[in-house]
């Protein structure tokens, strides 16, 4: 069984998606797949107890007492390795993870970002593109590597923006996009690993 662990830092919904695509598709008969833990770096992260509903492991990994990056992506390695991982999934993991970390989980490593990748990595990416008067925002799943919001391009998601739009008003739209692309391209990931 190929164990895909989620790392999660607040509500969760991408984490969501995943499992209810998981579950709805029978990823453990069809992929031989199986989302098997939820951790986040914060114990009041919302997506714990829908983890914890769906009967997964739900931990905490606070990055707060740990001297240093590197000590806390060390103690996550460790929670993580726990669950045999094939696959680790950021699913709003907001924590830049040191290099050594990325190496470990090189090739089973993917995130999500908001937007249409190369264009906007890190923060803000919604306000950045009204700004630069951007007619389309998206979403981009892509493998991690050790530079910031790059690596290679799995899958993405095309938004228009519109007439008055606001940052949130884009954010809601792309969420929408990201909760159908992200299970998607997973799914992709796994049936071609195979």
């Amino acid at each position: 069984m190929k164990n895909i662990v989620i790392l999660i830092s607040g509500g969760g919904s991408n984490m969501a998606a995943i499992v209810r695509a998981a579950q709805r598709d029978n990823w453990r008969k069809g992929l031989g797949a199986e989302v098997k833990a939820v951790i986040s770096n914060r114990a009041d992260a919302g997506g714990l107890a829908f983890a914890r509903e769906q009967g997964l492991a739900a931990e905490v990994v606070d990055h707060k007492p740990f001297p240093s990056r590197e000590a806390f992506d060390e103690a996550l390695a460790t929670a993580i390795d726990a669950h045999a991982p094939a696959l680790v999934v950021l699913a709003g993991f907001m924590r830049i993870l040191t290099p050594a970390f990325v190496e470990r989980y090189r090739g089973r490593l993917v995130n999500i970002h908001p937007s249409l990748l190369p264009a906007f990595p890190g923060l803000h990416t919604h306000q950045r593109a009204l700004e630069a008067g951007c007619r389309f925002g998206g979403a981009t799943v892509h493998q991690v590597t050790a530079d910031l919001d790059h690596g290679p391009i799995l899958e993405q998601a095309v938004v228009p923006v519109l007439p008055g739009d606001t940052p949130e008003a884009l954010a809601a739209r792309v969420l929408t996009q990201e909760h159908l692309i992200y299970p998607r391209a997973i799914a992709h990931f796994l049936r071609q690993a195979a």
